[in-house]
């Protein structure tokens, strides 16, 4: 099958949307723009998951096209590996540059976690078949599930969920000690043991591309992905009875939850481009998918450069708050004008059709 114009939509949507929460004019901002601060979820907590899940119905398309062109799985591989090398540098070294400490550099985050659970999903995806990638996703939340209810962890022994004491946090301490987000230190937020439930969500991305790959029918997709995403949400609110939501950890209700409601978002996306036509409208969103790597980078970039020069705070005290007196709004109007300059900038690589490849 061909290139989709609804899923280059939704990814657009979901880095426009990344871009929009992570850079506020001030905090506190509007709830839905900030993440969870424990349990629960938010706008905010839909937009990693998102890009994971979209990464896997990717994976899947591209995947099938390039074995019909006649590649070797050696080839697939070799391109698979070298892809997840590179976003796991970018990761490490771009962020804090160009204050680069060996010392203390951040291991885990937004890139590296991709590149990992790319990796090892495409790994699963390349030897087994459906119901074999179904075990796997099962398999990686029983055993974080496991471990987070029945390992005796020091100082709150088992099945602790709380952000004081818990196994992820435990384990993030013994493997990652001085080389964690700044601002927790002592845990996280893409730790080691959250990585296994967030590999499921790839996963699940790569079901929906068996889902696009199997039905030829645009009904036929249409009520397997509300279906299943209403399913998979329904899943999540029982697991959340004794499994809390929860996106620092990653949680297998927030797996779930996330799952579902990407397979229904992406229902309306598709729906939009490519059952109403109506994708045309949208391209403001599908220029931003066509570097969407590219652009989450940039966007670091650029906010590290309008701290540093005070841009950041001229323009919100200036100009944001002159709009309007309203703290919260003008926090928001400062993040709008990040996704507006960072789109102009995704229009002209769209326009002279330079696509960052890895």
């Amino acid at each position: 099958m061909g290139r989709l114009q609804s899923l280059d939509i939704f990814r657009g949507f979901t880095i426009a949307s990344m871009i929009l929460v992570n850079n506020p004019g001030s905090s506190p901002a509007y709830a839905q723009l900030e993440h969870a601060e424990w349990h629960g979820w938010t706008f905010t907590d839909t937009v990693f998951p998102f890009f994971l899940w979209i990464v896997g119905v990717a994976m899947t398309l591209s995947t099938a096209r390039r074995i019909e062109r006649g590649q070797s799985r050696a080839e697939l591989l070799r391109h698979a590996f070298q892809r997840a090398v590179i976003l796991f540098l970018l990761g490490v070294f771009v962020g804090p540059f160009p204050h680069i400490d060996l010392a203390t550099i951040r291991i885990p985050g937004v890139l590296q976690r991709i590149a990992v659970c790319y990796l090892i999903a495409f790994l699963i995806f390349l030897y087994t078949n459906v119901r074999g990638q179904i075990l796997w996703l099962l398999g990686f939340n029983a055993l974080c599930l496991g471990l987070m209810l029945f390992y005796p962890t020091p100082g709150c022994g088992a099945g602790s969920w709380t952000m004081e004491c818990n196994f992820a946090r435990y384990v993030d301490s013994l493997f990652l000690s001085g080389h964690m987000w700044r601002l927790t230190k002592d845990w996280d937020p893409e730790g080691i043991v959250s990585t296994l439930p967030a590999i499921s969500t790839v996963l699940f991305g790569a079901l929906a591309g068996h889902v696009l790959r199997h039905f030829q029918w645009h009904t036929a997709r249409l009520q397997a992905f509300v279906f299943g995403g209403s399913a998979l949400f329904a899943a999540a609110q029982v697991m959340s009875i004794w499994v809390p939501i929860n996106k620092n950890l990653w949680t297998p209700s927030f797996a779930f939850l996330m799952a579902g409601l990407a397979m229904i978002s992406f229902a309306f996306w598709y729906w939009l481009a490519e059952v109403r036509g109506a994708g045309r409208w949208f391209r403001f969103f599908e220029i931003y998918g066509s570097n969407a790597i590219l652009m989450f980078l940039l966007s670091g970039i650029f906010a590290d450069i309008a701290d540093a020069t005070g841009f950041h705070e001229w323009w919100y005290g200036n100009v944001c708050l002159a709009i309007t007196s309203v703290q919260k709004n003008a926090s928001v109007l400062y993040a709008l004008t990040n996704v507006l300059v960072l789109w102009l900038v995704a229009y002209v690589l769209w326009r002279r059709k330079w696509f960052l490849k890895f």
